[in-house]
């Protein structure tokens, strides 16, 4: 007999974020999250966004055994942004199992709706600034750095709930021997037209790494406001993200585009931190995996390029290709191979093709679900 748990103790939410660690032993593609980072993220005095949304987690059982998790999320900021009654569920995992399923995606269901949702989205943890989608595609290879994984199995069994199709969302693969360097070579012409508009290309400045988070907030949510389930960051959402990746960050693939003082566009690339996760048992940092961290750092070979905008007004004047040139080039003479460029919207098709035009290959496929309740 299946039954749902509301997750409501410390000892709960360590089996919550554990389950998965169990559930997909022996897969060679899994990376485990590091604890005490879910633990934060799914902590309401850890996390700004609980400041202005619920999230309520659920466990599944089979006797004393879990088999299942899910976390409903009712995201007012998204509701209010987007004119939206929206509901979310995310942090999906699951055995091979329909009831299992079911009883999972209808609590989820029940409880946003008694929110005041009208229909439910995912799987998003939290929401669409964090991780995001159902892989669908690109089973073959582990995850980059803060993209999802999961089985197959895990589609059919979501479709079989009603939930169907809402977005694809993409994942480049670019190999640096075979990327296409025109961008590489043009750089130079092209810097030289931007900086007769007034615009340069600079890395981000880590000692003025406070300053640098307020300018890259502003342009990252007005760049992408447009962009299907995009919400503005908060203030304290944006520096509780930036202060983890700063960690990892270097300013070779981090850079800006700026006029007058004014930031108009920036990519961001962060090293494939997986490579190293996917060593660390059960994601825990002590006693030994702390220094697989500290010391794996300087042996990663790709990059996850997880952002780039340009604010309207800037757009198709080269900026884009000029951030993505300097990404190349910045590999050189290093131990990056190449990465991705992740996620794209599947409409997206202006982004699409600057990296296709750069030898982009598609190589995985994310989907979001969507069903009324």
């Amino acid at each position: 007999m299946k039954r749902i748990a509301h997750v409501n103790s410390p000892k709960e939410l360590a089996s919550f974020i554990d389950f998965p660690h169990d559930l997909h032993q022996g897969d060679p593609n899994y990376v485990p999250e590091l604890f005490i980072a879910q633990r934060d993220m799914l902590s309401p005095k850890k996390h700004p966004f609980y400041e202005h949304s619920e999230v309520q987690l659920f466990l599944a059982y089979e006797g004393d055994k879990i088999v299942g998790r899910v976390a409903a999320i009712y995201n007012r900021n998204h509701n209010a942004f987007t004119e939206r009654n929206d509901g979310f569920f995310g942090f999906f995992d699951t055995i091979n199992d329909q009831e299992t399923v079911d009883l999972l995606i209808r609590q989820a269901s029940d409880w946003v709706k008694a929110k005041g949702a009208d229909n439910i989205i995912g799987p998003v943890n939290l929401s669409t600034n964090d991780t995001v989608g159902l892989l669908i595609e690109g089973y073959d290879r582990p995850p980059m750095a803060m993209m999802p994984y999961n089985p197959p199995y895990y589609v059919p069994l979501l479709e079989k709930t009603g939930l169907i199709k809402k977005t694809d969302l993409l994942a480049y693969e670019i190999n640096v021997n075979e990327a296409n360097d025109k961008s590489v070579r043009l750089i130079e012409a092209l810097e030289g037209r931007l900086k007769r508009s007034g615009i340069t290309i600079r890395k981000i400045n880590l000692k003025d790494f406070k300053n640098e988070v307020v300018k890259i907030r502003e342009i990252y949510n007005s760049a992408w406001d447009k962009n299907l389930g995009f919400v503005p960051m908060t203030e304290k959402e944006f520096d509780y993200l930036a202060n983890d990746l700063k960690l990892v960050l270097d300013p070779n693939f981090c850079l800006v585009a700026e006029k007058d003082n004014k930031l108009v566009g920036f990519v961001l690339g962060i090293p494939d931190i997986n490579q190293i996760q996917i060593k660390i048992k059960r994601g825990r940092l002590l006693p030994t995996g702390i220094f697989k961290l500290l010391f794996g750092k300087k042996n990663i070979t790709r990059i996850r390029v997880l952002t780039l905008g340009v604010i309207e007004g800037y757009r198709k004047m080269g900026i884009e290709a000029c951030l993505y040139g300097h990404i190349i080039k910045n590999t050189y003479g290093t131990k990056i191979t190449g990465g991705e460029c992740s996620w794209m919207l599947e409409g997206n098709y202006l982004m699409n093709h600057a990296i296709e035009q750069i030898n982009g290959k598609l190589y995985k496929r994310y989907r979001l679900l969507e069903k009324a309740i």
